[in-house]
């Protein structure tokens, strides 16, 4: 793979999000982690090396883990609500010149730009993640946890006050997304049959090029007014970074997926990222979170 240079004059712009409301308790009466992350990525220095403008935080709704089959997605009107609010933070920061930096919180954040983007035009959706986040009720006996639903939320497969916030169903169309990296088995067959775009996690890892250009080819057309990227640290591989909720063997290294995001962040369109999913009470030295800054950082500075 050729050495992309990334874009001097793209203006960072960072944003905490940190929501845990989309996943489910890792333990009885354990509330998940990873709406810590933000705090870990600042302390590994993320924002001063990355040079970039800080937007501070949104704070999300009380996470309430009481939950059982048939009430729906967890924590649904509150991920609805902040999903609103950070809309309006994601544009907000656009309107200022800026490029949105969203440190999340799981997976659920992603309906916030998506509904930002789609207030403004049509964009499109590169999905980093070792899960398709694809589970509707057309492909499971119940809903549940808005992290693993995420997908199929955003191209309009839901409840409406999830999926059609402002009228705006789909936030995002199925042949502009695509989805890079995905290796739990149980997902591909669904996907394929679904429509929608993706690479495996095998194909992804040994040839980031055949990524970049199926990527292009789904997100680099007249029709798209841009693109958002969003990155489940989970698309590492767990021998790397295990600090996530479902660790999934076979991911990418720390050096493939900053070349991977140098690629993306080239294509013209790049309208913000998301990064999603490190848990730090899993991460007891914040060794791991200093090496999602450290990617993070040469992926969008080059330094």
């Amino acid at each position: 793979m050729s050495i992309i240079t990334p874009d001097a004059t793209r203006r960072l712009t960072v944003l905490d999000a940190p929501s845990n409301l989309g996943l489910r308790p890792p333990a009885p009466d354990v509330v998940p982690g990873c709406y810590k992350a933000p705090w870990a990525l600042r302390d590994a220095g993320l924002v001063a090396r990355l040079g970039a403008a800080d937007a501070g935080a949104l704070v999300p709704p009380r996470y309430v883990a009481t939950w059982q089959p048939g009430d729906g997605v967890r924590n649904g009107p509150a991920i609805a609500a902040y999903a609103r609010r950070l809309a309006d933070r994601v544009a907000a920061i656009r309107a200022d010149g800026g490029f949105p930096v969203l440190l999340g919180g799981d997976c659920s954040i992603l309906l916030g730009p998506a509904l930002a983007l789609r207030r403004t035009g049509r964009y499109g959706l590169a999905y980093l993640d070792a899960h398709s986040d694809f589970r509707h009720l057309g492909n499971s006996p119940h809903v549940g946890s808005a992290a693993g639903e995420d997908v199929a939320l955003v191209t309009g497969r839901g409840d409406d006050y999830l999926t059609d916030l402002d009228g705006l169903r789909p936030y995002v169309r199925d042949e502009d997304v695509i989805l890079l990296g995905v290796r739990d088995d149980e997902d591909l067959p669904e996907l394929a049959e679904s429509g929608l775009a993706y690479v495996s996690g095998n194909d992804l890892g040994s040839d980031l090029d055949l990524g970049l250009d199926q990527a292009r080819k789904v997100l680099v057309r007249d029709e798209l007014d841009g693109f958002w990227i969003h990155v489940d640290a989970d698309i590492l591989d767990p021998s790397i970074l295990p600090a996530v909720d479902s660790p999934t063997p076979g991911g990418l290294d720390a050096a493939q997926l900053t070349a991977l995001l140098r690629g993306l962040l080239a294509l013209p369109g790049a309208a913000g990222l998301e990064v999603t999913i490190l848990d730090p009470d899993l991460d007891e030295d914040g060794s791991q979170g200093a090496l999602l800054a450290d990617i993070l950082v040469d992926a969008l500075t080059g330094n």
